[in-house]
């Protein structure tokens, strides 16, 4: 509650600056101020929770916005090994934090494809490994299935089929996913079970960290953070506002 009211009581505050106070208008004592605030939170309840909470969110976006510009510096070296598709130009980059086995990420993907249709001759898209192993036994595997599959070329086939089938994450998938491919499926099983394959995967769970990331989907447009199964309207939005976004 305390955290509430100083929020409001700078906001009240800003308003009555941005406003123009005269000295002939009556100043609330803090007293008085400090009921007026508690009486529009008792009425309006959600609505100050949800302003407290897009305040909150603000403030750790911007955290991670400046964690980016010191970890990775330009957007361009976020991609490091990772595969990428659409521009080649790698102008704007759209990194995709993302867990093959969580169900928001799953709903992501379906906007990111059509938001990658329609703009892949300007974006990059760039899919880093962020998998939660404390809830989501399967997504380690499943990130070292897709990695040995990009050491055939396929790994945007085999990331599509994976979730495609979330609900039937597992051995079985992966060698069937694999097989419909046309892999090696002796050098898929090698490469997949290798350390290599996992210290990959690890680094960009740890890339994410030092950035600040706790949850998927989670994605950086150049150097702009936003997190969550976001709409198409709300992803083209960060696009159009970038500067180097051209018509």
């Amino acid at each position: 509650m305390k955290l509430v009211l100083r929020f409001f009581l700078l906001f009240f505050f800003s308003l009555s600056l941005l406003l123009g106070c005269t000295e002939s208008q009556a100043k609330p004592s803090d007293k008085q101020l400090e009921e007026q605030v508690l009486d529009i939170i008792r009425r309006n309840p959600q609505v100050i929770i949800e302003s407290v909470q897009k305040y909150q969110q603000d403030q750790a976006n911007a955290q991670i916005q400046q964690r980016f510009k010191q970890v990775v510096g330009e957007p361009v070296s976020i991609i490091r090994q990772s595969p990428t598709t659409g521009s080649p130009d790698r102008k704007i980059i759209l990194a995709e934090f993302s867990d093959f086995q969580c169900p928001f990420c799953a709903r992501a993907h379906n906007t990111v494809k059509e938001f990658m249709a329609k703009h892949k001759d300007k974006v990059t898209l760039t899919y880093k490994h962020f998998p939660l192993q404390q809830i989501h036994p399967e997504a380690l595997p499943a990130a070292r299935a897709s990695w040995a599959a990009a050491q055939q070329q396929k790994f945007w086939e085999f990331h599509d089929q994976l979730f495609a089938e979330q609900s039937r994450l597992g051995e079985g998938l992966y060698t069937e996913i694999a097989q419909k491919l046309g892999l090696n499926l002796d050098q898929f099983n090698t490469d997949r079970n290798s350390k290599t394959s996992e210290d990959a995967v690890l680094a960009d769970f740890q890339l994410g960290r030092e950035l600040g990331i706790e949850g998927t989907p989670a994605f950086f447009l150049n150097d702009r953070f936003f997190s969550g199964a976001v709409s198409l309207a709300e992803m083209e939005e960060k696009l159009s506002s970038l500067s180097k976004y051209k018509d």
